[in-house]
Order: C-alpha cells, then sequence, then structure tokens
C-alpha cells in the first residue's frame, strides 16, 4: 500500500476498481487527504467500505466509469483485481479514458513458489496469498509479469514505471522478476495517444 501511496499525488481524485472492504482508500484517504471513491460488486464488502467513511458504489465498474468525463480522476487503481476481470483491456481502456493513470497490482502467478509447488504438489499453493482451496476462490485468470508486461505492450499501454516485490512483498525483486517477484505494482498511461 505505500508504494501505491506514494504514486498518489496529495489531494488527488482517486477511484478503486474491485475496492474490497475500503483499506486501501481509507489508507489514501488518511495519509494522502485524497478524494476517494471505490466500486465492488460484492455488497458485504461496500457496507464495510461505508462502515470506514469511505464512499463505495455497488455496481459494475466498467458502467460506473462510462458516468464520468474524461480524466476526471487523477489516478484509478486495480489492486488484485486485474486477474478476475472478463475484459481486462476494455476495463483498463476505460479506466485510462477517466483518469490521467491507473496502478495495476497483482499476485505474479509465475513467482517461483507457485511453479514448485506446481510442480512437486500438482496443485496451487495455499498461504497467506492464496488462502482458499481452490474450489472456495473466486473465478480468476491467473497472470505472470511476463504475460502482463506483453498485454500492455500489445494494447499500447504505457509502463510508466513498476515496481516487482519478492514474495514477503517488502523487498524489491531486482532481478529476473518473473520468477522472483511475487507482487508487481505498475504505473501505466495512455501515452500520446
Amino acid at each position: 500500500m505505500q508504494i501505491m501511496r506514494d504514486w498518489v499525488e496529495p489531494g488527488a481524485r482517486v477511484l478503486d476498481l474491485g475496492c474490497g472492504r475500503g483499506v486501501l482508500l481509507e489508507y489514501l484517504k488518511n495519509s494522502r487527504k485524497a478524494e476517494t471513491i471505490g466500486v465492488d460488486l460484492d455488497p458485504n464488502k461496500i457496507h464495510a467500505c461505508i462502515k470506514r467513511g469511505v464512499n463505495a458504489y455497488l455496481g459494475d465498474m466498467t458502467e460506473f466509469m462510462e458516468a464520468f468525463p474524461d480524466k476526471h480522476f487523477d489516478r484509478v487503481l486495480c489492486s488484485r483485481t486485474v486477474q478476475e476481470l472478463g475484459n481486462p483491456t476494455k476495463i483498463i481502456r476505460e479506466a485510462l479514458r477517466v483518469s490521467k493513470n491507473v496502478t495495476v497490482g497483482f499476485v505474479n502467478y509465475a513467482y517461483w513458489r507457485n511453479r514448485i509447488s506446481m510442480l512437486t504438489q500438482g496443485s496451487k499453493v495455499v498461504n497467506e496469498v492464496y488462502p482458499d482451496a481452490w474450489w472456495d476462490s473466486r473465478p480468476a485468470n491467473p497472470v505472470s509479469v511476463n504475460q502482463f508486461e506483453a498485454f500492455c505492450e500489445a494494447q499500447g499501454f504505457v509502463i510508466e514505471r513498476s515496481v516487482y516485490l519478492r514474495g514477503d512483498w517488502k523487498r524489491e525483486a531486482k532481478r529476473v522478476p518473473n520468477w522472483f517477484c511475487g507482487y508487481a505494482i505498475y504505473d501505466l498511461s495512455a501515452g500520446h495517444q
């Protein structure tokens, strides 16, 4: 959260897609005095946002963004959501329409521990990042660092900066991020279109 916070200018207008319980938005509201709003499909999560004092909308994120003019927000966040999107191209393109920058963060499915688990146990790893068995997990389309960067290049999304965190989500993975990065964070823009 601290890296994402550092990328948010004080007083910025921030939209969080798949905001969950609003923890990140509350943090940005308190630490950066950001004007925040979230959108999520889960009524329980929206209720948790409201209890935190965070503005949140229950519904479809694409429909929600369509109500805003171009560059209305300073930043859109998509933290641990991109792997669950049915059409990530459409969502990120719309997010870049309504904002100057989009921050995307995701668990790198190609992280070495995930690979070893599949190789040795024949199943996905269960830990603090993936706490649920596959049958209790939300639908997901796992993504790796290499896949996401190829996706951005193919779609013309400009990667302004990136941070690759190791499995502890604290220290940076300086070498071979597709193997050694547990969590990747990207700052995207539309470039000079």
